[in-house]
C-alpha cells in the first residue's frame, strides 16, 4: 500500500490541525498519524491509495479554518519503512 510522509508549516500548531487532519485521513480510509513537531510543524504519515494520498495533500494545504499553512512537503515512502501498528488506523501523536 503507498505510504507518504508529509511535512506542514505555518501556524498548525494549536489550531485542532491534527485531530482535523486525522477526521480527513479516516474519511478517505487511510492509516497512519499526525504529531506535532518541536519547530512548530506538524508530521503527517499516511498510508492509502494514490487517490486518498493526493486527496490528502490537497486538504492539508488549508487545513482547518484556523490554520494559516504556509507550505507542505511530501516524500514517498517505501511499505518496508513503515511500522505495522501504524497500519491499524489513524492517530494522533
Amino acid at each position: 500500500m503507498p505510504a507518504a510522509r508529509f511535512i506542514v508549516s505555518g501556524r498548525v500548531q494549536g489550531v485542532f490541525y491534527r485531530a482535523s487532519a486525522r477526521e480527513q485521513a479516516l474519511i478517505l480510509g487511510m492509516a497512519g498519524y499526525a504529531k506535532n513537531l518541536p519547530n512548530g510543524e506538524v508530521e503527517v504519515l499516511a498510508i492509502g491509495d494514490v487517490a486518498a494520498l493526493d486527496a490528502l495533500e490537497q486538504w492539508l494545504q488549508q487545513g482547518p479554518p484556523a490554520a494559516k499553512v504556509m507550505s507542505v512537503s511530501r516524500e514517498e515512502l517505501a511499505e518496508d519503512m513503515i511500522g505495522e501498528t501504524v497500519r491499524q488506523d489513524f492517530h494522533i501523536r
